[in-house]
């Protein structure tokens, strides 16, 4: 049960997700969650470091859909200046938004990645979905109010993890 947490990379960045080792792993499409991965929580707007992440993204013929728990005006602000495809109150863990948003992209499941930095809702809701998962290092340590009560038990996950030797990195922020 606990391995359904466990994504199969971890790293510190969406800017470490390189277009190029996606491609020669036949990946051709990205799930990305939108809060404390791609910019804070409380950023409305796209920074120009992550626009330039989805030009270079869209350069190598890798598409992106954003799927995130918030309500459509937050997300839809966010993905139209980025002519990103997007699902909003998506209800991660659960595997609907990401099976929708791989059919959207009109996608094998072998050929899209989901991209995440909450192991309770992006880790586990692609890994239930049968989804190859990257965990990201939250941009910034503060959360929202439900996400605060996540943390504290993603914590303890990681740490019966690491216990476990399942895990070798350690989370540098949260």
């Amino acid at each position: 049960m606990w391995n359904r947490f466990l994504p199969n990379e971890h790293v510190e960045s969406v800017f470490e997700i390189d277009p190029v080792e996606l491609k020669n792993k036949g990946v051709k499409g990205i799930i990305t969650d939108l809060d404390n991965t791609l910019v804070a929580w409380d950023v409305k707007d796209a920074t120009d470091e992550i626009r330039e992440w989805f030009k270079k993204m869209n350069d190598h013929g890798i598409q992106v859909t954003i799927a995130s728990n918030n309500k459509e005006a937050r997300v839809k602000l966010f993905s139209e200046p980025l002519e990103a495809s997007f699902i909003y109150s998506a209800r991660k863990p659960l595997a609907k938004a990401f099976k929708k948003a791989r059919k959207q992209m009109g996608l094998k499941k072998e050929e899209v990645v989901v991209v995440g930095d909450q192991l309770l809702t992006d880790v586990l809701g692609g890994n239930l979905a049968g989804f190859h998962t990257i965990l990201v290092v939250p941009i910034v340590e503060t959360d929202g109010f439900f996400t605060k009560f996540n943390r504290k038990i993603e914590r303890r996950i990681l740490h019966w993890m690491r216990k476990k030797g399942k895990i070798n990195w350690e989370r540098s922020k949260n």
